[in-house]
């Protein structure tokens, strides 16, 4: 009984930092999706894989270091101003690769995979990263 009486003591927290993340991260796409010269979403609704892939990966490079984020925080705010460092550093990566790839976004637009696939593997590398130094 004592087992299942800690369990639901962890529950308010559990559901708190559920709905954060979920915000935080419904945030960051809205965000990116702004930021970017072209219309993720509509060129994924059409199959273009290379939009997939650049979204889906600016997505799980800030979701890792928002992971970590949420394993290390003290309390709710240092977790969103955690988040919030995290989102930059994605929102980061995005420009720099468009500034190392020329014609990144013509690339996307026209479906490109290879550079869609460099694109979300850059965003998944760095945010690892970024997830690392968050660790103590």
């Amino acid at each position: 009984m004592q087992e299942l009486l800690a369990l639901l003591a962890g529950v308010p927290k559990f559901v708190t930092y559920l709905a954060l993340s979920l915000a935080v991260a419904m945030l960051f796409v809205a965000i990116y999706v702004r930021i970017t010269p072209y219309r993720e979403l509509e060129l994924i609704r059409n199959n273009n894989v290379a939009a997939a892939l650049s979204l889906g990966g600016s997505f799980l490079g800030f979701c890792l270091p928002l992971a970590v984020t949420i394993s290390y925080s003290v309390n709710v705010l240092d977790f969103l101003l955690w988040a919030l460092v995290a989102m930059v550093v994605q929102i980061g990566v995005h420009f720099l690769m468009r500034a190392l790839i020329p014609g990144l976004t013509d690339a996307v637009k026209e479906g490109r995979t290879a550079v869609g696939t460099l694109s979300a593997f850059v965003a998944i590398g760095l945010g690892t990263l970024n997830a690392a130094c968050l660790t103590p």
